[in-house]
């Protein structure tokens, strides 16, 4: 199994923490990033295995949905080694 990347982007920073903790313990992933994008909109970046992260974005996008306003999500699995390194950390 490969490492993916999973994407949560929210309108506001509560919908966004909703969906962090969602994820984090819906599945073995870890936290990348909680980005500011700009205007209300926060990006919630996690990593994993493929399965692992696909689960966590979909309860992540549940879980905002309860509190905010989704506005994308996104898995890229076996993310290209230049995309990866658009990341902090890698």
């Amino acid at each position: 199994m490969g490492k993916a990347l999973g994407f949560v982007e929210t309108r506001g920073l509560v919908a966004a923490i909703e969906a962090a903790d969602a994820s984090l313990k819906a599945a073995a992933v870890h936290l990348l990033e909680l980005k500011f994008v700009g205007s209300g909109l926060v990006s919630v970046v996690l990593q994993g295995e493929v399965a692992a992260v696909q689960a966590a974005v979909n309860a992540g996008e549940m879980a905002a949905r309860q509190v905010g306003e989704i506005i994308s999500t996104n898995v890229i699995p076996n993310p290209h080694a230049e995309v990866a390194q658009l990341l902090p950390g890698e």
